[in-house]
């Protein structure tokens, strides 16, 4: 029962890594799937099934071996997956869901792009990818499970400080001194409180 149980975590942590390539796939050839004549969906979705077929496939050997059994290890695995949930629902009513899937790049035209700066925005500057983490931590942590640790290492460490460099090269490639000012103002990890001094960025046009 307690192997069953076990899969869930590694499901997870598959579905959660998979996310970063279908990621590389997107964003730096967003100009040619915007180009297609068709839904750019009728290819990507299957490309991502394939990748998460892919790292299932290739960590399946190690799906079972773990670095301890500790149940109380579930309370800060809980609090991390708590975390990570209030992040996304809070994106998800700031940033809106075309932008959160990623529609709202593909299908420009049809979708306001807003560089957001405010709510969670203002706090850091990728809370989307610091929600990812916090759930692929949580379920590593209560899990235990040796190939949540490695994946969680990988995102940590080489997948998302990559995406982060290449989302904010082409961030300041097309917003300039505005990105800049945000990029100064606003720190990587979470901030806790807004400030109260200082001036406040509104808005501006153009963020997917």
């Amino acid at each position: 029962m307690e192997a069953k149980l076990l899969l869930v975590p590694w499901i997870v942590a598959v579905v959660y890594s998979s996310i970063p390539p279908f990621w590389f796939v997107i964003h730096p050839y967003a100009a040619a799937w915007r180009s297609m004549k068709r839904s750019p969906y009728r290819a990507l979705l299957p490309l991502w099934a394939a990748m998460i077929l892919a790292i299932a496939w290739i960590t399946w050997p190690w799906h079972e071996i773990r670095i301890y059994s500790l149940p109380w290890m579930w309370l800060p695995g809980v609090l991390l997956l708590l975390c990570g949930l209030a992040t996304y629902r809070k994106v998800f009513t700031e940033f809106g869901g075309h932008k959160l899937s990623g529609e709202a790049e593909l299908r420009p035209d049809e979708h306001t792009q807003n560089l957001v700066t405010s709510g969670l925005h203002a706090r850091m500057r990728h809370p989307i990818y610091f929600a990812h983490l916090c759930n692929l931590a949580g379920w590593a942590l209560g899990s235990g499970l040796a190939v949540c640790f490695v994946l969680l290492g990988v995102n940590l460490l080489v997948t998302f400080p990559l995406m982060i460099w290449m989302e904010e090269r082409e961030l300041e490639k097309r917003f300039g001194q505005s990105f800049r000012d945000y990029k100064t103002r606003v720190g990587l990890l979470p901030r806790l409180w807004f400030p109260r001094t200082g001036k406040r960025l509104p808005p501006s046009e153009g963020r997917a």
